[in-house]
């Protein structure tokens, strides 16, 4: 016998998803400032005990890929949501680009985490809804004329990789707007072959 009803079972799996969002969204915001925090800290901004921590997230690995496959589905989903809140599409697709590049940025310093198997299944089904989502703004920026007809998105993905590797800092954001601008003015233009000039 078990004096747990099923009420209280409800109670208690409603108790733990919320600690599991919890604890998510606070490596987050730590792994975004410092990629080695202890996990005690990140169970002390959750605040949970680090026994729910490592229940839920056994090994420091375990969390790094929930809290990246969370930022993923985020981003991949805030299309829509981007583009209801901006006037311009072009605005929304730039605001898009740049959450994903400070994504990026706290990837690259989480170590082997995502290099494993596992992560690397994440990153590849992630693909597909990141390209829907580009393509949602691409079609956006197409319609107020920002971006010519014709451009392929998993091409604007790779040409707009230049904003996680601009310097982290004011002056990486300067440089990350004026090369924006610059793919701006390119895709103004409907994709052409390259010709290489004799």
């Amino acid at each position: 016998m078990t004096d747990e009803t099923p009420s209280t079972y409800g109670t208690q799996r409603k108790a733990a998803a919320r600690n599991r969002v919890a604890i998510i969204e606070a490596a987050h915001e730590l792994f975004a400032d410092n990629p080695l925090v202890p996990l005690s800290e990140v169970a002390k901004r959750a605040g949970v005990g680090a026994g729910t921590l490592y229940r839920h997230f056994p090994t420091r690995e375990d969390l790094i890929l929930a809290a990246y496959q969370h930022d993923i589905e985020r981003l991949t989903v805030a299309a829509d949501e981007v583009l209801t809140r901006h006037s311009s599409a072009k605005a929304a697709f730039v605001e898009w680009f740049e959450t994903l590049s400070a994504y990026i940025r706290i990837k690259h310093g989480l170590g082997d985490a995502l290099h494993s198997a596992a992560a690397q299944e994440m990153i590849n089904a992630s693909w597909g809804p990141a390209i829907a989502a580009v393509t949602k703004l691409v079609d956006a920026c197409v319609a107020e004329g920002t971006i010519a007809p014709g451009h392929d998105p998993a091409d604007i993905i790779m040409l707009m990789s230049f904003l996680w590797r601009v310097p982290n800092n004011d002056d990486g954001v300067t440089q990350g707007r004026r090369l924006i601008a610059a793919v701006f003015s390119g895709l103004k233009e409907s994709p052409q072959p390259f010709v290489a000039q004799a």
